[in-house]
């Protein structure tokens, strides 16, 4: 009979999760003012967000394989010790250089955090308790998005931005504590040996993608006023920056098609890529990930909106985008009741279609309209986020055995991060792509500061609604063992 699963265990890593997710996203509205205190612009100040998901994107292919090798428990006090001093590193950060720095090392912590704590709750739940151990597991990377606006916001108005990290030193101390107490010993493998071309082949490809597009966005939102003499030098270089983007994404395309044909037939691959035959597996990391890049876009969007487009404060914003919190916690209870009373497949499609109703709505969204009004679109949209990404998390393990449990986690936990990453860098790539072309068509002359937000979030809608396409191809029984739907 299989030992029943560990709440404390799960909560601790949930609590572990929390923090890197809130890191992840906390400082988009800190930027202008880390940008005043080293002399250089916001945007430029944008390099040390994407320094950190960039290493945490990156890093969860080798913590995956650190866990196996020399036990999860070690893995996972090292990651949380290491992450804590690295927070406090960054407070102290005398410059922009060594705040991206010490913020690529505190991402690499976390992504040790990540896969090896996941892998530690699911080996020790059965698959029909799998639900209730997924609900700690889920909140995280929910609330974290939503909430850091408002944390950034608020330490930074009020404190200053280097409250961010130092926030997290009580929080490191408190979980490193129990985790040695808490976290199972065991489980390493002496034998396993490291795939190095698979692990160079798939870091290489994550990191030249999400630059790629980072600089992508650079170049299409740059050069607004290109038609003066001085306008021209930026966007020349704006042209520049676009160019070396497009051709890194498309170097990160070819180096992940590479990683991918050497695994499947190296000998002890990194990943097993085998895992992917597996319907239910394939179906969430692919429509799946187009999900959470969407949903992790938004919270990036939001409150840029509210700020830019509407003139709002940082506070009064990040107070707007908590209640996509608000949502994403009140339906929590009723998630699980759902999922077993209709099943995964209807649930996922209604999920992602109404999200992208909400995303619509966003775009219409006006600094006339009383806030109760915005507030209730945010909710709405906090609660089918729940719900969907919920399910997603559940239903992707219900068939995988325990023997390709470690590569699924892997393969799942990096594309998770992936899409937090690329929805950042998306979001960003189609406000400005959208504000240039307004610009250049002329239609951004009647004052509309929010016009280019209100595009973009039409886009994600759309993109939302590509997620359904692998949902629909899902059977009707897609997970009962897990759901316990008869």
């Amino acid at each position: 009979m299989t030992a029943p699963w560990n709440p404390r265990l799960a909560l601790l890593v949930a609590a572990a999760y929390f923090m890197e997710f809130l890191d992840g996203t906390a400082l988009v509205t800190a930027l202008p003012a880390i940008g005043a205190d080293f002399g250089v612009a916001a945007a430029d100040a944008g390099i040390a967000m994407t320094a950190y998901l960039v290493t945490v994107a990156m890093g969860i292919p080798f913590g995956s394989w650190l866990a196996e090798r020399f036990g999860a428990r070690g893995v996972f006090c090292s990651a949380i010790a290491l992450f804590t001093l690295a927070s406090l590193a960054c407070a102290l950060s005398p410059g922009l250089a060594a705040l991206t720095a010490f913020r690529a090392v505190q991402g690499l912590a976390g992504a040790l955090m990540v896969p090896v704590g996941s892998l530690l709750v699911l080996r020790g739940t059965p698959k029909d308790q799998l639900l209730k151990a997924t609900a700690f597991l889920v909140w995280p990377a929910l609330a974290a998005p939503v909430v850091a606006p408002l944390v950034g916001g608020a330490l930074t108005q009020y404190l200053s931005w280097h409250w961010i990290f130092l926030v997290n030193l009580p929080l490191g101390a408190a979980a490193f504590v129990a985790a040695l107490r808490i976290v199972p010993s065991g489980g390493a493998d002496p034998l396993r040996r490291l795939d190095w071309p698979g692990l160079a082949l798939t870091t290489a490809g994550v990191a030249a993608v999400v630059i790629g597009l980072e600089l992508l966005g650079r170049g299409a939102g740059a050069g607004a006023g290109h038609a003066d003499a001085g306008g021209l030098g930026a966007a020349g270089g704006a042209a520049g920056e676009a160019a070396a983007g497009g051709a890194l994404v498309v170097v990160g395309l070819v180096a992940l098609a590479a990683a991918v044909a050497w695994m499947r037939r190296a000998t002890a691959p990194l990943f097993d890529l085998t895992v992917l035959r597996v319907r239910t597996f394939r179906a969430t990391q692919t429509g799946g990930f187009v999900y959470r890049l969407t949903i992790s876009a938004v919270p990036f969007m939001l409150p840029l909106m509210l700020q830019d487009g509407f003139g709002w404060d940082p506070v009064r914003a990040g107070a707007m985008v908590a209640a996509v919190f608000v949502g994403n916690i009140g339906i929590k209870p009723a998630t699980t009741p759902l999922i077993r009373r209709f099943g995964f497949r209807p649930v996922l499609v209604w999920a992602a279609a109404a999200s992208a109703g909400t995303f619509v709505l966003c775009g219409l969204a006006d600094p006339a309209w009383p806030d109760a009004v915005l507030f209730g679109v945010l909710l709405a949209s906090g609660v089918f986020r729940s719900v969907g990404f919920s399910a997603y998390m559940t239903v992707q393990y219900a068939e995988v055995d325990a023997a390709r449990l470690p590569s699924a986690n892997a393969v799942a936990n990096t594309l998770v991060q992936l899409a937090h990453a690329l929805g950042v860098a998306v979001g960003a790539l189609l406000i400005r792509v959208a504000g240039q072309v307004a610009h250049d068509a002329g239609w951004s002359a009647g004052g509309d500061g929010a016009l280019a937000y209100r595009v973009a979030f039409v886009a994600i809608a759309v993109l939302m609604l590509a997620s359904v396409v692998d949902s629909l191809r899902l059977p009707q029984d897609a997970g009962t063992e897990v759901s316990g739907r008869r």
